[in-house]
């Protein structure tokens, strides 16, 4: 099998390893990987910031980019929903409408595609901590993620998964909401923070960088023991050599 991968903005920029791992894993599977260097943002942030002509522009590079036809792989529900789901909206009457449609049903979210396409659910990979999932509002509300991640996770070697309170309620980040309402963002920020620590676990994993981005940060600025980590950099942890 052959894929092209997606690289999300926040991946690509600040969480670059995360994009290795993702290489790792499906190469792991015997899983053919193209990477596309020109490839650039999806268009989320300048759609939700209401820059729709800009979001457009970058919606037909995005297509024009991922047009081999083959399946597309990416580490990131948020981006692949703006893709699946806002994306209509721009190439109704376009063009580049029967392109973006074959985009359309064959871009996969990771875990999505390693659950329910590949019937993958143990990499063998081994993680010894006590981690709590975040689920993110884009990847359970717009992507429409269900078991794929817990699945994954209760595979993992020496992992001990403990729920948190509250594990679907916005973290607070949400694009440009966290810089327009600072104030709220970072208290969303505090409450799932103090839920997942109440648990007792070292990890907050999700699927989403961005979003652990926006938590690391508030556990940084006020040194709290416990950590984040993306659900990639775990099922490729610990492999035996």
């Amino acid at each position: 099998m052959e894929v092209d991968i997606f690289v999300p903005c926040f991946i690509d920029q600040l969480y670059p390893d995360t994009a290795f791992n993702m290489v790792k894993v499906l190469e792991k599977l015997e899983v053919e990987v193209h990477y596309n260097p020109n490839q650039s943002c999806c268009g989320q942030m300048a759609f939700n910031s209401g820059y729709w002509d800009e979001a457009q522009s970058l919606a037909e590079k995005f297509i024009k980019d991922f047009s081999t036809g083959r399946q597309v792989v990416g580490a990131s529900a948020s981006c692949i929903g703006m893709v699946k789901t806002h994306y209509p909206k721009f190439f109704h009457n376009s063009s580049l409408h029967n392109t973006y449609r074959n985009l359309q049903g064959n871009i996969i979210e990771i875990t999505d595609f390693l659950v329910n396409h590949l019937h993958v659910t143990n990499l063998g990979a081994r993680f010894p901590h006590t981690v709590t999932v975040h689920d993110s509002c884009s990847a359970k509300r717009e992507y429409g993620l269900t078991h794929e991640v817990r699945t994954l996770l209760s595979n993992v070697k020496d992992l001990k998964l403990v729920e948190m309170k509250e594990s679907d309620t916005c973290c607070g980040f949400g694009g440009t909401f966290a810089v327009k309402h600072e104030s709220i963002s970072t208290s969303m920020a505090e409450q799932k923070v103090k839920n997942a620590m109440e648990t007792g676990a070292e990890y907050i994993v999700s699927t989403e960088s961005s979003c652990l981005l926006h938590i690391e940060a508030y556990i940084k600025k006020h040194n709290l023991p416990i950590k984040t980590i993306h659900i990639v950099d775990i099922l490729a942890s610990g492999w035996d050599l």
